[in-house]
């Protein structure tokens, strides 16, 4: 039977990542992680937005500030929430590090910030990859009974794996990309504003210095970052139900320009950050 946890407040960020950083210490007494997601979720009732945390999320990602959420602002809601479930001691893998794979974001319908919010999320579908171990955050929006928004966010932990090791795919050759139809800056200073806004201080998003003890060469910006400034490209024309499918490519290393691109097609929007040297792809969307 699933143990459900009701929340009357959102947990605390701070607390939360040092848990999980001290999950990745070998403590005695405690028992090895299991191979397997616990059957547990998490649910905050009648939750309402902060303006001030709406405007702050907006000036990081260049998104309106109005009465209507914006289509990804609700992952900031739902984040706390989701981070209980992956920071839990005998969770299959360390939350620390992780990064996100993909994002589907399902919208029924606008939502006021004005509305109360009742959210509930639960982590399923552990599986390899040759990179590591996937799994699939689910979370809800409601408004009473009328669920408004949904997303499934998959998040990878790197490790070995038993389909690790075998032959890697053949590098795509570089090619000058086409003319973009806009270009975003990042830096650290505006990650920085991000990740106060979005609660995500993951340590490989803050410094160079953190981000290396995880492989990484340089702090990189957040994944619902890019998948927020996009947006920014077509915003007024996005519907009030819509469906948004994200993949995320190589990481936007700090500093950089990206290349932002925005095609409308049959029912919708393709959309796309490149790099704007060797064109390949940071981000592509389909909004429908």
């Amino acid at each position: 039977m699933t143990e459900t946890i009701s929340l009357s407040e959102p947990p605390k960020l701070g607390g939360l990542y040092l848990k999980a950083a001290l999950g990745a210490l070998p403590l005695p007494l405690v028992s090895a992680r299991k191979p397997e997601i616990p059957d547990r979720a998490v649910e905050l009732r009648n939750f309402r937005v902060d303006p001030d945390n709406l405007a702050a999320y907006c000036h990081a990602t260049g998104l309106r500030f109005g009465d209507a959420l914006p289509l990804t602002y609700p992952f900031v809601l739902t984040f706390p929430v989701v981070t209980q479930l992956v920071a839990a001691r005998d969770f299959p893998f360390i939350a620390v590090g992780a990064v996100h794979a993909e994002n589907l974001i399902e919208r029924t319908r606008e939502i006021s910030v004005s509305e109360p919010l009742d959210i509930h999320a639960h982590v399923e579908n552990l599986r390899e990859h040759p990179r590591g171990l996937l799994v699939d955050a689910i979370s809800e929006v409601k408004v009473g009974r009328e669920l408004v928004w949904r997303q499934v966010t998959t998040f990878l932990h790197q490790q070995r794996t038993s389909l690790s090791g075998g032959p890697k795919p053949e590098p795509k050759p570089e090619e000058v990309p086409p003319p973009p139809l806009r270009t975003l800056k990042v830096d650290q200073p505006l990650i920085h504003r991000y990740a106060a806004a979005a609660g995500d201080r993951n340590p490989i998003h803050m410094s160079a210095l953190s981000a290396k003890a995880f492989g990484f060469p340089r702090a990189i910006a957040h994944g619902m970052w890019s998948c927020a400034a996009v947006l920014g490209a077509i915003e007024g024309r996005i519907p009030a139900h819509t469906t948004y499918a994200v993949k995320f490519g190589k990481p936007i290393l700090l500093p950089s320009t990206v290349n932002v691109y925005a095609d409308q097609v049959e029912g919708g929007w393709d959309l796309s950050l490149k790099h704007p040297k060797k064109g390949y792809p940071h981000l592509t969307a389909t909004l429908r």
